[in-house]
Formats: C-alpha cells, structure tokens, sequence
C-alpha cells in the first residue's frame, strides 16, 4: 500500500475533476475537493459524500485558501467557451488569481501540484500536429482570449515559482477530453452532438465541418494526470495529454447521429471567430517519461457518454 496522501483538487465537483476526486479516492488518498459551483454541478460527486475521506468545500480560488495537504491539482476554471465567455473578467481571475493562490498554498505546505492548462494555450496552431516546444498562435484579446490568455498566464507563473523557489510543479496541457459528467449545455461538440441527436434536433456544425479535433476518454485523462503527479521532480511539462486519433467534426457528427440511431439532420452554420482549425497532440513525451497513451477508443467512450446523457436526459424530463 503507498503512502495515504491529503490531496487538494479545485474544481473537483466539475466533469473532469470529479472523477479525479474518485480515482484519488480509489487509490486510498484523501481527497478535499473544492469548487464554487459556477459551472460544475454537486451531484457529479454527491456519490462520494459518504465517503470518510472526502470532503467537500464551496470557496472561490480567486480568494486564499488555508489548509494542510500533500498535493494540489488545480482544476478550478470554467472550461468550454459557453462558460468562461459567460463572465470573461471572472474567468480570468480564476486562471490568473487562481494560480497565485494556488501556488502560495504549495509553497507555505510544500505541495506538489500540478496545474490543469489546455490546447487553447496553442491558439489556432500553424503547426500540426501540436508539440510542446510550439509557442502558439494566439489571439491575445478576441472573444477567447480570457481563457487562452489566461491559461497562459497560469503556466508562467507555475515556472516563475519553479525557477525562483524550486517548487516541484507539473503542468499539464488537456485536449479534447469527453465522458459521463459533462454539462449537457456546455457548448462542447461531444456534448453538444449527443443531446441534440438524442433529442432529435438538428446537430449544428460550425463552417463545413472540415475542422479536427481530437477526443480523449476522460478515464484515459485521469490515469495521465495520476502518473504525471507520481513523476520525478525533475519532469515538470509542459506536457501534452490528450488522445492523437483525429477526426473531422463531420465526421464526429456522423458517428453520433449512427450510435444513437436518431433521425437528427446535420446542418452546417457560419464559423466562430478563432476557432482553431485543427488540433491533435504530439503526446510523445507523456509516452516516454510516463509509458503513457490512451487505452479507450472513441466509439468505445461514445457508448458510455451516450448512456449517460440518454439516462439525465429521461431522467431530468429534458
């Protein structure tokens, strides 16, 4: 049996960090997960409640937080464009403010962490696929900026507190990440696909749905965040974590509409401003510092993701 730790996850009751709250769990930790609700539900870890070594928090990172713990995965922000453009100030506070304090809390107990940034830093990439050493290709004050600036930010201020006080951090760079748990309204195309074929709607692709992305299994994810955390000091990241199957949205659209078995017409609408043409990450350094690659394939991941949303929305009367 390793060692029992305190681990800390903000925004832990969110999609992706309520099931590191319960993998951390599994793995006989205990874990304190805190979020402010803005754009992730309770009941995706009412579940753990019971649980003697979880525990629950409302607070809001942009303010300090004074507790003892081992390790810290800062999780806290809104994710999909319908949430950190909802309140873009705010969003930025979270990744900026968010960090700080974060950090500062590392430092007085001597944490690890570990700090969940994204695709977004790399814009609308120029290169393809994406490797770390690719600076990005950013809008710094369009409609995405508060995230993707954001996001940014964060990661230098991660390495400022590295090289100015040896803090052991690790940053993490997340692409397309889909599973049970996502917020049916979040505006993500897994998400947003799926409710409107199980609905019978229209599934609304933006431009010709030529894009790419790529859609890693949030099982997959965690199981990369775990290992990276477990890593040697010395491996910080930036690294990539994310699954490099690509696929067209079409494509992505095609495949829903035939799971589901819906009569769901795809219609195409005009593109939003900056969004990224392509993305897939070059995951070569999580494969050789960490034996690390995503296990579940996208039909496979699809099956569970549908039969969640399939259950919340006859469940919800949705």
């Amino acid at each position: 049996m390793h060692l029992r730790k305190r681990v800390l996850v903000t925004g832990g009751s969110g999609f992706v960090g309520s099931h590191l709250c319960e993998r951390l769990l599994n793995d006989g930790h205990e874990v304190l997960c805190v979020d402010n609700f803005f754009s992730s539900a309770r009941q995706n870890v009412e579940h753990l409640l019971d649980n003697k070594r979880f525990e629950l928090i409302r607070h809001d990172v942009t303010f300090p937080l004074f507790v003892e713990v081992d390790e810290i995965y800062n999780l806290a922000c809104p994710a999909s464009p319908v949430h950190y453009q909802h309140d873009p100030v705010q969003t930025i506070k979270t990744c900026v403010h968010g960090a700080i304090n974060m950090l500062g809390l590392a430092k007085r107990t001597g944490a690890r962490i570990y700090q969940a940034s994204t695709s977004e830093v790399y814009g609308d990439p120029e290169v393809h696929p994406q490797t770390e050493d690719y600076w990005g290709h950013v809008n710094p004050n369009g409609i995405r900026s508060c995230y993707d600036e954001g996001k940014r930010c964060a990661e230098a201020l991660f390495f400022a507190y590295y090289r100015q006080h040896h803090m052991p951090i690790k940053v993490g760079r997340i692409f397309n990440t889909y599973g049970p748990r996502m917020h049916p309204n979040d505006g993500r195309v897994v998400s947003n696909f799926i409710v409107q074929a199980l609905q019978g709607k229209d599934i609304t692709i933006y431009g010709d749905g030529s894009q790419t992305r790529s859609f890693c299994y949030v099982d997959d994810l965690v199981e990369c965040m775990v290992r990276f955390m477990a890593s040697p000091e010395a491996f910080t990241g930036p690294m990539n974590m994310g699954n490099p199957g690509e696929f067209t949205i079409k494509e992505l659209a095609e495949l829903v509409v035939s799971m589901t078995g819906s009569k769901s017409a795809i219609v195409c609408e005009p593109l939003p401003s900056d969004d990224p043409k392509q993305r897939r990450p070059d995951i070569t350094l999580a494969r050789q510092n960490l034996g690390w690659e995503p296990k579940v394939a996208l039909r496979d991941g699809l099956t569970k993701t549908i039969e969640y949303f399939d259950t919340l929305l006859r469940t919800q009367g949705i």
